[in-house]
């Protein structure tokens, strides 16, 4: 009999937050007008998506008018890099980015004409001192989506303006310092998909890279989806009103994960073991294909993410597990969702070595 579902992918999605769904319903009977027009129902939408602001701001310590909605936080990271690269002091600079940075900044940077990588270690973190000086604009992550390491943005010190991917730990940790722009995504923390939050500090020198329309916020594009980021504003401060506790629960268990999927022969863990994500691990099997070790556990029940395996379509292995030298096949990525428990774990880590061991036998290992 199939076990119950046990949801181990929140990096790729966090599940709809109680306080996003009750917010989402009432928000659509009165968030559905254009927040730019002057009659009642569009003066309601304006309330609302300024009180949404409002919000995320409050929750990431930044300015209310530092803060834009974008239709995702892929929109959000190439507005927030490519108008940084298009300001006049930057004119056709390069964008330095790490070798480890989500494909949305490489392709940005990429259909710039402009990329340049930036080497990191074995744990996935860049050297500050390999940073170069003469790009136009530095692309660092705040922490890696696929093995969770946290990045030394506070201490780059580029001349540069500096971009900041905050999708993986926007709203469980608190920002980093030193940025001219970053992006984040509303269903990464537990908010409607289609939400992306693009900063950009006051003072900042940014020019729009794509057509413009007639809103009055050129860093945004089209009509806002008001109850959403009003949903999105409210499982944001949910989520961070108990992050310390719910990170601390989430180090833990993670923790545990490491050190069983460690102990199973020919398996190593990647990323950093203390500075990052406390919900995420990633670990890789030799001699186990990743697609296969997702297939198996999701028959078990757990719903893991083979982030970096080689995929059907491409037999390419993970660009960020061959940027950090680290094992590459057989790669899984676990990440707890705020709801995971302790019997979750348990369940997981009596499945997991059986599951190895199973498909590895099949190839007479």
């Amino acid at each position: 009999m199939r076990k119950a579902a046990a949801y181990l992918d929140s990096a790729s999605s966090e599940p709809l937050h109680p306080a996003a769904r009750e917010t989402l319903s009432a928000a659509y009977e009165r968030g559905y007008a254009d927040p730019r027009r002057l009659h009642g129902p569009g003066r309601d939408a304006r309330l609302l998506l300024d009180n949404a602001r409002a919000v995320v701001a409050e929750c990431l310590g930044v300015r209310a008018d530092e803060v834009t909605f974008t239709p995702s936080g892929t929109d959000a990271v190439h507005r927030g890099l490519l108008g940084l690269r298009r300001t006049g002091a930057v004119g056709h600079a390069s964008v330095a980015h790490t070798a480890v940075e989500h494909s949305s900044v490489v392709h940005a940077a990429t259909w710039a004409g402009a990329a340049r990588e930036i080497p990191v270690d074995r744990l996935g973190r860049v050297d500050p001192a390999a940073v170069p000086a003469d790009a136009g604009v530095v692309a660092v992550q705040s922490a890696n989506h696929e093995v969770g390491t946290l990045q030394p943005v506070a201490n780059l010190h580029t001349a540069a303006p500096l971009f900041v991917d905050a999708c993986a730990s926007m709203g469980r940790l608190p920002l980093p310092g030193g940025w001219a722009a970053l992006a984040g995504s509303a269903h990464k923390w537990g908010g409607p998909a289609g939400v992306g939050v693009l900063v950009v500090r006051k003072g900042t020198r940014w020019v729009n890279p794509f057509p413009g329309d007639d809103r009055i916020d050129e860093r945004t594009c089209g009509f806002e989806n008001v109850p959403a980021a009003l949903a999105a504003a409210a499982a944001l401060r949910a989520v961070v009103e108990k992050r310390e506790e719910v990170n601390a629960r989430q180090f833990a268990l993670v923790e545990r994960i490491r050190e069983a999927a460690a102990l199973i022969p020919d398996v190593e863990v990647v990323g950093d073991p203390v500075e990052r994500l406390p919900h995420l691990v990633t670990f890789s099997c030799l001699y186990v294909d990743g697609e296969a070790l997702v297939t198996e556990l999701d028959k078990r029940g757990y719903g893991v993410a083979s982030g970096s395996a080689c995929t059907a379509s491409t037999l390419t292995p993970s660009r960020v597990l061959e940027a950090m030298g680290v094992l590459t096949h057989g790669n899984v990525r676990v990440s707890l969702t705020r709801d995971t428990t302790e019997e979750d774990v348990d369940g997981f880590l009596a499945a997991l070595p059986e599951v190895v061991r199973d498909l590895r036998a099949q190839v007479g290992l």
